[in-house]
Formats: C-alpha cells, sequence, structure tokens
C-alpha cells in the first residue's frame, strides 16, 4: 500500500515542468547553434577570399553553392523529420554540418574544391535541420500556451552576433581559418546532439490525420500553405535584405563612413532581435494577424523613411523601425504552418521551401538592381514585398481545430474577450 502511495504521490510531481523547460532550453540551444556555425564560416570568407586569390565575384558564384545545397534538400526535409523524428534529425543533421564546416576550414590550404563541397553540404544538411527545429518549436509553444517562436528565432540571431564576434576575435589573434573552425565544429557536435535528448517527443495525433509519405507533394497543393510561403518568402527578404545590404546602402547613399554603416547594420539587427525577445506578448494579446498587419506597415514606413531620409539620424530611425517590422514575419509564419500536428512536417517544408527562394535570389536581385538605381533605392522593391507581406498575413490566422482538437484560434479567444493562446 505504501508503495501505491508513493506512486500516486509521485505522479504529480513528475517532472513535466521541468521537461518542458528542459525542451524550451535545447530548442534555443538548436536556434543558436546553427546561428554560431552559419555566421563562424560567413566570418572567415574575407580571409578564404584572399588566401584562395578570389575576386568578389568568384565568390558570389562559390557561395550559391550553399543555397543550392538548401534547395535540393528542402523538399525532402519533411520526410526526413517525419521518418527520424525532431530530435535526432537536428542531432544527426547538426553533426553532419559541423562536418561540412570543418571542410570549409580546411579549404584554406586544401582549395576551392573543399569550400564548394563543404557549402554544399553545409546548406544541404542544415535544410532539414532548420525544419526540424522550427517544428520542435511550434510543439513547445503549444505546449507552453503562448507565443514564444519568435524568441527562438531571436536566439539564432544571438547566435550569429556570437559567432561573429568569435570569428573577430580569432581575426585578431591570427588563429588560422581550419583551427578556428574545427573548434566551432567541435564544440557544437559536443553539445548539440546531447542537448536535444530534452526535446519533446513529436506530436502524431491520429492515424488518419497522419499522411501516407508518398502523399507529401499534396502540400504544394494547399493554397494556405503556398500563401504562408509567398508571405514568409515576401518577409524573409525583407529580413535579408537587412542583413545583407543595410550597411552599404548606408554607406553609398549618405556617403557615411565605414564605422556608421556598421552601426546602421546593427541598429538594425538590435530592433530585430529586442521584438523577438521582447514583443511576444503582442501576439498572444492581439493575434498574428494583427500584430503581422501593424508590423508590415512598420517595415514599410521605416524603409520609406531609410531611403528617403533627408538627416542620417532619421536613416537610423528608419533602419531600427525596418528591423521591428521584419521581426515577426518569418517565426510566426512557421508557427502559422506547423498549426496542425499531423501535417507540420509537410507544410513547414513547403512554407520555408518557398521562403529560400529569397535568401536564394534575394541578394543577387538586389545587386543587380542596385547597377542601375544604387543600392538605397533598389530598396523600394523590399517595401513593394512587404506590402505583399501585409496584404497575406490573413493567411496565419491560426487553424480552428476539430472537436476532439478542443482549440480555438488567439483572434477567437480575443474577440471573445478571454486571455488567447496559441492553438
Amino acid at each position: 500500500m505504501s508503495g501505491r502511495r508513493a506512486m500516486t504521490d509521485a505522479e504529480p510531481t513528475a517532472p513535466r515542468p521541468v521537461d518542458l523547460r528542459a525542451a524550451t532550453t535545447a530548442t534555443y540551444l538548436a536556434f543558436a547553434g546553427c546561428g554560431v556555425l552559419l555566421s563562424s564560416g560567413l566570418s572567415r570568407l574575407p580571409q578564404l577570399r584572399d588566401d584562395l586569390h578570389l575576386d568578389t565575384g568568384q565568390l558570389g558564384a562559390i557561395l550559391l553553392a550553399g543555397a543550392a545545397g538548401a534547395l535540393v534538400s528542402r523538399p525532402f526535409s519533411g520526410r526526413v523529420v517525419t521518418r527520424l523524428g525532431q530530435g535526432r534529425t537536428v542531432a544527426w543533421m547538426s553533426a553532419a554540418s559541423c562536418v561540412a564546416l570543418v571542410l570549409i576550414g580546411l579549404s584554406d590550404v586544401a582549395g576551392v574544391p573543399f569550400l564548394v563541397t563543404g557549402l554544399l553540404l553545409f546548406g544541404f544538411f542544415s535544410s532539414s535541420w532548420d525544419v526540424a527545429m522550427n517544428i520542435q518549436g511550434t510543439v513547445v509553444e503549444r505546449r507552453l500556451g503562448r507565443s514564444i517562436m519568435p524568441r527562438f528565432h531571436a536566439g539564432y540571431s544571438i547566435g550569429t552576433v556570437l559567432g561573429a564576434l568569435l570569428g573577430a576575435a580569432v581575426i585578431q589573434l591570427n588563429v588560422p581559418v581550419p583551427l578556428h573552425l574545427i573548434i566551432v565544429a567541435v564544440a557544437v557536435a559536443a553539445v548539440l546532439p546531447a542537448a536535444v535528448r530534452a526535446f519533446l517527443p513529436d506530436e502524431r495525433p491520429s492515424t488518419e490525420d497522419n499522411p501516407k509519405p508518398r502523399s507529401t507533394l499534396r502540400y504544394w497543393r494547399e493554397p494556405r500553405t503556398l500563401m504562408i510561403g509567398v508571405f514568409v518568402l515576401a518577409a524573409g527578404f525583407s529580413e535579408g535584405a537587412g542583413n545583407d545590404w543595410t550597411g552599404v546602402s548606408f554607406i553609398d547613399g549618405y556617403h557615411a563612413s565605414p564605422a556608421l554603416g556598421t552601426v546602421a547594420y546593427a541598429t538594425f539587427l538590435a530592433a530585430m532581435t529586442a521584438t523577438r525577445w521582447f514583443g511576444l506578448r503582442l501576439l498572444d494579446t492581439f493575434g498574428r494577424v494583427t500584430v503581422l498587419r501593424i508590423q508590415g506597415a512598420v517595415a514599410v514606413l521605416g524603409l520609406l523613411l531609410f531611403i528617403f531620409a533627408p538627416v542620417v539620424p532619421l536613416a537610423f530611425l528608419g533602419a531600427a523601425l525596418w528591423g521591428v517590422g521584419v521581426a515577426f514575419g518569418y517565426p510566426v509564419g512557421m508557427s502559422a504552418a506547423a498549426d496542425d500536428p499531423a501535417h507540420a512536417a509537410g507544410r513547414v517544408t513547403v512554407a520555408s521551401s518557398v521562403a529560400k527562394i529569397a535568401s536564394f535570389a534575394g541578394p543577387p536581385l538586389l545587386g543587380l538592381l542596385g547597377d542601375h538605381v544604387t543600392i538605397l533605392r533598389a530598396l523600394l522593391a523590399v517595401a513593394a514585398l512587404q506590402v505583399v507581406a501585409l496584404c497575406l498575413a490573413q493567411a496565419t490566422r491560426p487553424l480552428a481545430r476539430s472537436a476532439t482538437g478542443a482549440s480555438t484560434t488567439s483572434e477567437d479567444r480575443s474577440n471573445a474577450g478571454g486571455r488567447p493562446a496559441l492553438p
């Protein structure tokens, strides 16, 4: 009887909150680790360019290998995640991405083929890693009953900043490229596969809702999923343009010093990261669609101010508003694609695949347009796409679940006057 009592007493205090907290931490680590790997490699590209005697055009063409690897892998990522599970996918693909980073590092002494191969493999393996960690983020979000995906993506941004700062430090210390990237790869490979053991189990609600593997392509025919994909493409294009062109366009357009251009870029990045970290209550209070529409308007305003500001301080304000306006687009789009746990892997794969077009074609297209109208004026195309994202924000409205799901949308709860919660 005492044994039965012990079991009964133990069950209410089972470590479920602790497990959820551990899963949240593990998801942060998955996002941050991805950011650290990516920015560590990017931080050494100037030295790789010089050591391998490449010009800027040749390096740009080589960098397309990473985007090509991601585009090739992305259509299969959903099936990989479904077969392996989210935790094992992140563990295996992060380890494989670390091997790819080592190849990138070794290219400094082994030549261009190692660089191309490393970039191609990094894009290929990190694609499934990205899908798996985004799905796990939505699982944690549902269990918490509140918005947290933007904060996970803030973790990714923090990881990129840490990787870049580490890169700057080792460059100052004259650490060789291979040694730097091998150390980073070993550290990430040692931490992440162990950390993701704390992931929450994959959600598989019902067999009748769980699609057969060969029916994965049907998600490409779902209007809502494609609309979310286009929304994330437009939002991601704006975010990517901010990352790639804020500093250059500020320097060229306002005849500013490189230091001021770096400050402008830091302003954009800090505003975006801070909004992702501290602005979650807005989503829970007002719902996805309302917040994304307001943010879309703020992003357009910020871009126009950044492009046409009569004085430099107003351009800095424009960069900050631009960062605030694009903060939630990609992460909330991923949450929307994963609203139905049974179909999360396939729909996140489709939405993120469409969005990858932005990172693949965006920077080169803006650069080509900038050759004709200046890169600062070329950002008007980004503002136009941000208007498209604003118009498509309705597609992210949370799905109403069936009677067995017992869930309502955030907007429904807001209209009812109750505290909203994510489905």
